[in-house]
């Protein structure tokens, strides 16, 4: 399929992990990406990889804590590929912070910055760009399942249910001006954040009824549909794309404490 041949993407937290999938997907499908990365060198590099044999990507740098920097990041994206059609909004992943009665209200502020605010300042930006696509704006941001029910990582969590609402409310906002706003949750998928934890995706393939593990490729291909023309009359959505692990809310990987045994999503 080509269902993205003519359009320009901007993808965050890109050069790894589900956002690596992301880009190799839409790429595959004939969208021009802009890789946003903290990482410049791995953004490259995987620029590198991409480009050619019909397929473009370029590496930008992004912080998306930064409202500064995410203003030039859709700045030079527009230079040097177009109006961005599409907005994924994948940076945010779990920080390594302590239980919830040790959390302190910097902890609180470093994990928000990224998991939820980092979405807002990229759709800011490129909100006026979305609005002008001549296809329809699309954003689709990753959340994580830990936003729906209880499986600990609380700041974490709590900044993932937040980007489930915030979609909801720009979905709702924004229909009129022709942006799309929907959100992918996420279960446990095999990215680098489990490397410190090697026994951790062992534990918990059991427990998932469809038997395995994801892979950055599962979310991609559900980001790739949200973002697309199949999914012209979807908006305001939130889609799980985590094996069946919803069905048991958590219980699963809930301590005796309550705190959960690991973070889900990217």
């Amino acid at each position: 399929m080509r269902r993205f041949d003519g359009r320009v993407v901007m993808v965050t937290g890109a050069a790894r992990g589900i956002g690596l999938g992301i880009v190799e997907r839409l790429t595959s499908e004939g969208a021009a990406v802009a890789v946003a990365d903290l990482d410049i060198e791995a953004g490259r590099a995987v620029a590198e990889r991409l480009t050619g044999e019909g397929r473009k990507a370029v590496a930008v740098t992004c912080d998306v804590t930064s409202p500064e920097s995410v203003a030039a990041t859709v700045g030079e994206v527009v230079e040097r590929l177009g109006r961005p059609d599409v907005l994924v909004n994948n940076a945010g992943g779990g920080l390594s912070l302590p239980d919830f009665d040790e959390l302190t209200t910097g902890d609180w502020h470093r994990q928000l910055d990224v998991t939820l605010m980092g979405a807002v300042h990229c759709v800011q930006a490129a909100l006026p760009h979305l609005s002008a696509s001549p296809y329809g704006g699309a954003v689709v941001s990753v959340g994580s399942i830990n936003g729906l029910a209880p499986f600990g990582s609380l700041a974490y969590s709590a900044g993932k249910a937040g980007l489930v609402n915030l979609t909801q409310n720009l979905a709702a906002r924004y229909a009129r001006r022709g942006v799309r706003f929907n959100v992918v949750t996420p279960g446990t998928t095999r990215t680098r954040a489990w490397d410190d934890q090697p026994d951790a995706l062992e534990r918990i393939e059991p427990t998932i009824p469809l038997g395995r593990i994801g892979r950055p490729a599962d979310i991609a291909a559900a980001v790739a549909f949200l973002a697309s023309d199949d999914a012209a009359w979807i908006t305001g959505v939130t889609l799980p794309v985590d094996g069946g692990a919803l069905l048991g809310a958590g219980r699963a990987f809930q301590n005796t404490d309550g705190e959960g045994a690991a973070a889900h999503g990217g």
